[in-house]
């Protein structure tokens, strides 16, 4: 496959497919800009070659064609200031006005065509669309690593118009680098951090994982389904009731290949899902009726650090409890902070995406850990075993 290094942009117009779905505040000002900032190296090369850029992207999941909060227009002002530099923006994607702008685009300018998403024919990959949006550049680029498990018309069906001029930007190249680390030959003790709400989110990743790894750790919601089919009363704490049997089983699974699986011992209970309900201390097995759980506690917070301290490969890909909330956050802090600890002892540690690579950013850690992936449900099918369309598009040839 072609490598964005070893092409010549000097007088192109690539189109580049990015993820810049960020997350917006009421007045529509991005609120984390780590997607767009990954980004940078792969625009710069391209500019740097003498080349122009079109942007493209989704935001958010419009339902009825274009909203205006979700106009790819509000990241405009931001863009500028990242790219140090004027961005052009056209009111649709595709379309006359969006031809001619990108016909007249000259090299060193930057396009950004609004959100791909308001078309439906994006999301049911239609090849028509996405042959009306090849026109639009000499040279296609995927950098939308977040978006690679979904067969939509920008990211799976688009490359076959750039039979001999499509790659990979780096955001995608450094994904599939990091995630093959931790698939390969990872050095051991390996510990892989799992959290989250639901257990059915992360059954196949947990299930390839066991195969790989010496520690499992469990937190967030999913983990009180563990406590459950272990025999725990859980109170009114979260659970899937048809998923009792798969975490027996899981439990199993663990014990007959050898891994150390860790269900946290005790948890941060609360009479109600509210950063204001009253809270307590509880061993998991043993929560109040009408408490739930909502985050690990804090013998369960020293037991994990203590097993990613001695790690020399970490994993971690969703939060210990209920981070959003102040008062149930402090497990995943912890685990944060051990997992920084470890890395400045010389272990890997790949942050997996989503609300892990939320809190890590939040905490001021990016710089701090090995590599935050940029797509948590991307990288888990990925690990999981499963093509990735967006990847497996750039790398066919039979065109």
């Amino acid at each position: 496959m072609t490598t964005i290094d070893q092409y010549n942009f000097a007088s192109k117009k690539a189109l580049v497919r990015v993820d810049f779905n960020v997350p917006l505040n009421d007045e529509h000002q991005i609120t984390d800009d780590t997607r767009i900032r990954a980004a940078v190296p792969t625009v710069r090369k391209i500019l740097d070659d003498g080349g122009a850029v079109i942007l493209m992207s989704h935001l958010g999941r419009p339902k009825l064609g274009p909203e205006e909060k979700y106009s790819l227009r509000h990241l405009v002002p931001h863009l500028e200031q990242v790219f140090n530099t004027n961005v052009l923006f056209a009111p649709d994607c595709i379309g006359p006005e969006a031809a001619q702008m990108a016909h007249d685009l000259q090299p060193g300018q930057i396009l950004l065509l609004e959100n791909l998403r308001f078309h439906k024919a994006e999301e049911k990959g239609d090849p028509d669309f996405a042959r009306e949006l090849a026109r639009l550049g000499d040279v296609y680029v995927n950098d939308a690593f977040g978006t690679a498990h979904r067969e939509h018309a920008s990211t799976a069906v688009i490359a076959q118009y750039f039979p001999n001029d499509k790659m990979m930007g780096y955001v995608m190249q450094s994904e599939l680098d990091n995630a093959r680390r931790v698939l390969g030959n990872a050095e051991r003790p390996y510990t892989a951090i799992m959290g989250g709400a639901k257990i059915s989110d992360k059954i196949l990743i947990i299930e390839k994982l066991l195969d790989r790894v010496d520690n499992l750790i469990i937190g967030g919601g999913m983990s009180y389904t563990f406590v459950k089919a272990d025999g725990g009363d859980i109170g009114s704490s979260l659970v899937e009731e048809d998923k009792l049997d798969l975490a027996l089983r899981l439990i199993g699974m663990a014990k007959e290949k050898g891994v150390n699986i860790m269900i946290p011992v005790d948890s941060v209970v609360a009479d109600g899902f509210s950063n204001d309900a009253n809270t307590d201390i509880s061993l998991s097995h043993h929560i109040k009726p009408m408490w739930m759980g909502l985050d690990i506690g804090p013998t369960a917070r020293e037991q994990y650090a203590a097993v990613i301290a001695n790690s020399k490969t970490i994993l971690w890909n969703g939060p210990m409890g209920v981070f959003e909330m102040s008062n149930f956050a402090v497990g995943t802090e912890a685990v944060a902070e051990a997992v920084v600890a470890a890395t400045a002892n010389g272990a890997y540690s790949l942050i997996g995406g989503g609300d892990s690579a939320a809190a890590v950013n939040q905490m001021g850690y990016t710089d701090r850990v090995s590599y935050v992936s940029t797509g948590g449900g991307a990288l888990l099918e990925y690990m999981e075993g499963k093509t990735l369309p967006g990847v497996a598009a750039l790398e066919r040839r039979d065109y």
